[in-house]
This record gives C-alpha cells, structure tokens and sequence, in this order.
C-alpha cells in the first residue's frame, strides 16, 4: 500500500478529512470536506490565486462502483502513485494537481457510466477483455482523438493503481495498455497539436485599436476615473450617514419639485426592466438627505406620480470631478456619471490587464499572479516586474506546485506596463493581488481573498471593455479606432502571449499604431525577460519568426513562378532561398523545426514592407549591425546601399506609389517650402529607385550562374 500522510487513517471513516491537513496549500483559511460529503472541494489543494477551486461531485456515479471509486480518489488526493507504475514512464507524475485529480475522475465518471449500463457490477468485474473494449468505445467516438484518448487511459490506469495500492482492493485487472504501451488502443489518426503555439493570433485589425484604448485609457483616463471613483464613495457615504429630519425631506421635496415645475430631467439610473428608475443616492447627495427617505417619499401618495415623470425625463447623474484626460487636445467626455463610475473602474482593471499581457508576453495566470510591490522603482535602467510562474513549477519529484515558483529571471517593464501596475497598485492594498477578486469587484467595503479574477470573470470583462471602447469611439467621431470582431472569434486570455510574439517577428519597427518600438522590444523580449525553460517565448518568437519567414519565401517562390521580377545585389540569393520553398511547406509548430529553419543562413529572407524591398541576410554584408554581429537584421535600420537588398516588381509599385503620394504633398501650398523640397527630393529618390529595378530586373528562368 502507499504511504499516506502520518494524519489519516489507513481507512477513512464517514468524518475523515478528504485532504490531510499536511497537504493543504491554500493560503488562509479554507473548508476542508469530510468523506462523507456528497461533493469533495478540492480548493485546499489550490495555492495559485486564479486557478479554480474544482470538487469531486460523487452524486452521477453508479451507487454499485461508488464506495471503490471514492476510496481509490481520497488515496489519489493523499498520497503518491507507487513508484512501481511509475516505471517506464518518464513523463508521469506521481501526483496531480486539483485539475489533473478533477479530470481524473471525470475520465472515471464516463467509465463507470458505461460499465454500469454493460451491466458490468462494480469493479471487481472489470477485466482486461472490460478494459480492451472500453478503449475500442472511445476510439470509435466521432471526433476522437489520439490525445484525448490517451488521457482517458492514463487517466484509468491511475484508477486502477490507486485501487490496488488501497486498504481494500477490489481485484480490478491491470489495464493492458499498461503492459502494452497505449498506441495499440488509440484512433489511427493523429490528432493535430494545440497549445501555445497553435493558438490563433489576435487580428493586428483587433489588437490595433484594442491596444490603443487599453493605453489611453491607462495612461490618460485613469485619473479622471480614479477620481470619480472617489467621489462616488463619498456619495455613497454620506448618503447612508446623513441622519433624517424633517428639514432634510424638505430639502428632498424642494430639490424634487423644483426639477418638475421647471419640467427639468430628474437624475435616474438604468433599470433592468427597460425603465429608468430614480438614482436615490445621487439624489440624496444633492438634496441633503438619507437615501431611505428617497425611498420613503416614493411610497406617498403625493409622490406616487414621479416614477412616470422620472421615465419620460429621465436625467444624468454627473459628477463634479474635473476632466483631464485628453484625445487630440480634446476631453474624452464631458462628465463622468455617478451610475457609471463602478463600470469605469472594471473597464481600468481589464485595460491594465491587456497592457501587461500583451506588452510583458506573460502567460494569463502569472499577470494574474502578481502582487503590489512587485515592480518596485529603479534609479536608472529597466524596471524588473518579479512574480510566479506556473506552468513549468515542478518539484523535485516532478510534480505540479500549484503555488508556482518564483521566477529566476524578471520580466522587463516598459513605460506603459510600469504605469499599468502602478494604477493597479492604487486599487488594492499593499500585501494584495494586483487582480485581486473582492477588490475588483468595486463595492464599497471589499472583503479580503487570496484569489484573484478568475479567467472566465475576465474572459466577459475583455469583450466588454473592446465593446465600450468601440463605443466611444463612434461618440467620439473615431471610426477608425472601433474594435472589430476578431474572425477566430473571442478575444480570450491567451492570445495576447502568442500575438505578441506574432507582431514582434513579422512587424518589426512596431504596427499597433503607437510608438512602441518592436525592432527594440525583440531584443528586450528575448534576452531580458525570456524564461530560461522550454516554453519561454524567445521559443514563440523563434516560431513566429520562422513561420514569417516560411510565409515570406512562399509568396516570393508563388511570384517568381508567375514571372514577377526581382532586382539588387542579393536577388540571385533570394531566387535561390525561393527555390526551397515547398520543402517545408505547411504549418511549423515546434521549437526544432523553427531552429532548423532559422538557423539556415540560405533561408534568411525577411520582408520589411515599411522600407519596400526585401532582406536577404548575410550578416557579414549587413550595414544595420555595424557595431555587432546578430543572427537577425534591424529592420528598422536599413541603409539603402546594403548588399542584402532585393526588390520584386510588388515592391517597385509600392515605390512609384509613395513617391506619387509624396509629390501631390510637396506640391501642396499648406506645405513649407523647405518641408516640401525635402519631400520632392525623396520622390525623385523613390522613382529613381523604380527605374533601376525596371532597368535590372531578372526573372526565375535566367541563368542564377
């Protein structure tokens, strides 16, 4: 049997706690279930602030197999898997987290189910001939896949070493893929990858304007809604703290009547039946008096008419907060309202949210696993941002650390993400999660938690700040600011990690519309805050990187087919980096594939549509690297005399087309004339530039010789 912690029973009784209080990780106080409850929380076991609490519900499971399963799921909780099963599997963990333990018994749950329905009996009954005709069920199931399948086996033969390693075993069989290795029981079809590197990139269409209100709002409206949030408080405050007296429901009836003799709006809030409903505590505020008797006025008859007169004119409840924040020199809205300041402060939360996860390239849980205090300010240079990572905490036996593991190498923060935290750090107390949950539920009294927002919570905040932000930017005559629909569908957390990548590879110099210099960030990225594991994303970049590449030789090879012609000292290069095109053709998902692809100098081809031509590296010739020596050109500092250069017709186009833009703009009166000297010469730059190409183009079919 396995050994389990010196506090529990060899075999539990109806009171025995589901999780030794050895093994209990969650910070604070937290309720531990007892073996008997229908359902087993298994939130002691979680120590990462926005992970889920999941918990076992027994209630589905047939009543036959019931007490054999329980029994084999509290010795998965409380102990190790026996080091016997663990052999030739290197890869297995000898214990799981709460979601692989959560998982775990689904997979048993579908089984049971089965083997109930087969009129199987409990698991005694379960044989190998059981076992080999359950793995034929799942593979048969449309849409199987060899990934998902395998874990349905793992997943059982987990029940089945638990089960034998118990205080009372039931005799089940070993299952034969065990002994057999599980190719034999999967679908044939390979399943396509997932995870990081399959994720589908944000649109630059959705991610532009996104990006672009998540800063402004950061970095210009933050403290309008900061100080609105304020003041809304002390609104709130006085509301509840002004005593009643009969000189205060004077004042209330004055204030009322005087906004209905002047047949004036009255200030009012949404109501969930499609009326406007009276906004009591503002109006308390104003008039001086409790928001009960608000309420009390209401139930008067007198008064009785004001609801209809508050729906016909309904009215704005402003506050006198100040308006700072500007766009192009203007105020980004005349007043902010009492009724709307709590949705503000989520819109901050979420805008913080997607600056630090997309310019820091964290994966969701560690932005949301960072705490006040941890960018703290520097005298000179780079400010540090110190956390947890999640993904890759192991132990020392290889298990999971739910409460992740401190970071060896600090994320670099840019202004923006700086300024980010430290909004964040003006919302929650000093010792809390910057995401804190009850804080970023914005009532008036939180109270304290040791989780932060969960992903699905912010998954609904994500679509509702690009929905308010489209929003304002029709108010605001910005259309061309409107967050559009992103074609893989929802936003989501993830993809901001991947995105990030995806733009610093393919368009160096920077394209979210900001002055965010990407060519710079790429050396940032990968060489200050890069994780030093496997799944660190220099990797995604390297993978962004080599897919760029692999997309721009493609087209190049597609053109050069067609006859399309190229020009420039490395032409001759390109035609044959061209060449090589379909012999790795289709989608790079792998770290090694990307390196092999990278790390061959005959494949170096980078696109730079911002200077209009191509790059052909050879470092050995680059004038961007005149100082140093890099794997990877600057393609924000091309120098027109390079040796790298190469041109197609596509790009002489491109060349005439900004040349005419160029001209019709030096020829404008409103123009400088200095201004538009300089402009004119450029065009005769440009047109010149053309003309060469026009003049000594070559195409895939001459000699490269």
């Amino acid at each position: 049997m396995t050994a389990l912690p010196a506090e529990l029973p060899v075999l539990p009784s109806w009171d025995t706690p589901v999780v030794a209080p050895s093994l209990v990780l969650a910070p604070g106080p937290v309720p531990v279930s007892i073996y008997a409850d229908e359902v087993w929380s298994l939130a002691p076991l979680v120590a990462n602030p926005s992970a889920a609490r999941p918990g076992l519900d027994w209630s589905r499971f047939p009543a036959l197999v019931l007490p054999q399963v329980q029994l084999a799921a509290w010795m998965m909780i409380n102990s190790s898997l026996p080091a016997s099963v663990l052999v030739g599997h290197p890869t297995w963990h000898s214990r799981l987290g709460p979601a692989g333990i959560h998982q775990s018994v689904l997979r048993w749950q579908r089984f049971c189910v089965w083997l109930h329905r087969q009129e199987g009996g409990g698991l005694h009954a379960v044989t190998e001939e059981v076992w080999v005709s359950w793995a034929g069920h799942l593979a048969r199931q449309p849409g199987a896949s060899r990934g998902n399948v395998t874990k349905d086996l793992v997943a059982l033969t987990r029940l089945w070493a638990f089960d034998a390693a118990g205080p009372a075993p039931s005799g089940m069989a070993m299952p034969p893929w065990h002994r057999l290795g599980v190719d034999d029981f999967l679908p044939r079809t390979p399943s396509a990858g997932r995870g990081e590197n399959s994720t589908e990139v944000i649109s630059p269409a959705t991610m532009g304007p996104l990006l672009i209100w998540a800063l402004r709002v950061v970095d210009d409206f933050s403290d309008d809604i900061l100080a609105a949030w304020a003041e809304s408080l002390r609104i709130s405050d006085a509301a509840v703290r002004t005593p009643a007296t009969p000189e205060s429901k004077a004042r209330l009836k004055s204030f009322l009547q005087d906004l209905i003799d002047r047949s004036q709006p009255v200030p009012s809030r949404s109501n969930a039946g499609c009326r406007h409903a009276l906004a009591n505590t503002y109006i308390a505020a104003r008039a001086g008096c409790p928001s009960t008797q608000v309420n009390n006025l209401l139930s008067t008859e007198p008064w009785q008419h004001l609801l209809a007169y508050v729906d016909a004119n309904p009215g704005p409840c402003p506050l006198a907060t100040p308006i700072t924040g500007r766009i192009d020199g203007e105020p980004w809205t005349a007043f902010i309202d009492f009724t709307e300041t709590r949705e503000l402060m989520r819109h901050l939360g979420t805008a913080c949210f997607i600056v630090l996860a997309y310019l820091t390239g964290m994966r969701p849980a560690e932005v949301l696993g960072l705490q006040a205090g941890c960018c703290p300010e520097v005298a000179s240079g780079w400010h540090l941002i110190y956390g947890r990572e999640f993904k890759n905490a192991f132990d020392e036996d290889g298990n999971h650390h739910s409460a992740g593991r401190l970071r060896e190498v600090p994320w670099v923060a840019i202004p923006p993400v700086v300024r980010a935290i430290r909004v964040l750090e003006s919302l929650v107390p000093a010792d809390r999660l910057l995401f804190d949950a009850t804080a970023h539920t914005f009532v008036n009294a939180p109270t304290r938690s040791t989780a932060s927002l969960r992903f699905t919570g912010l998954h609904s905040r994500i679509e509702a700040f690009a929905a308010w932000a489209s929003g304002l930017a029709r108010a605001l005559g910005r259309d061309g600011e409107v967050v559009p629909d992103d074609p893989h569908g929802p936003i989501g957390l993830a993809r901001f990690r991947r995105t990030l990548a995806w733009h610093i590879a393919r368009r160096p110099g920077g394209l979210v519309a900001l002055a965010i210099q990407y060519g710079h960030m790429r050396t940032t990225v990968s060489g200050g805050y890069a994780a030093r594991g496997r799944d660190g994303i220099h990797q995604m970049l390297d993978i962004e990187s080599a897919r760029a590449t692999a997309d721009t030789l493609t087209t190049l090879h597609d053109d050069l087919a067609r006859g399309v012609g190229i020009s420039g000292p490395a032409a001759r290069r390109a035609i044959h980096a061209a060449a090589q095109a379909p012999s790795f053709a289709g989608s790079i998902r792998t770290h090694r594939q990307a390196r092999d692809i990278l790390g061959n100098p005959a494949l170096t081809v980078y696109d730079n549509p911002r200077s209009m031509l191509m790059c052909v590296y050879n470092r050995e010739r680059a004038l961007c690297h005149r100082l140093d020596a890099d794997d990877a050109p600057r393609l924000d500092r091309c120098r027109p005399s390079c040796a790298n250069i190469a041109r197609t017709d596509h790009h002489a186009v491109q060349l005439l087309q900004h040349a005419q833009v160029l001209e019709k703009q030096a020829a404008s009166e409103a123009v400088p004339d200095p201004l538009a000297d300089r402009l004119a010469r450029r065009a005769v730059q440009l047109r010149a530039i053309a003309n060469c190409h026009e003049h000594d183009r070559i195409h895939q079919q001459e000699p490269t010789s």
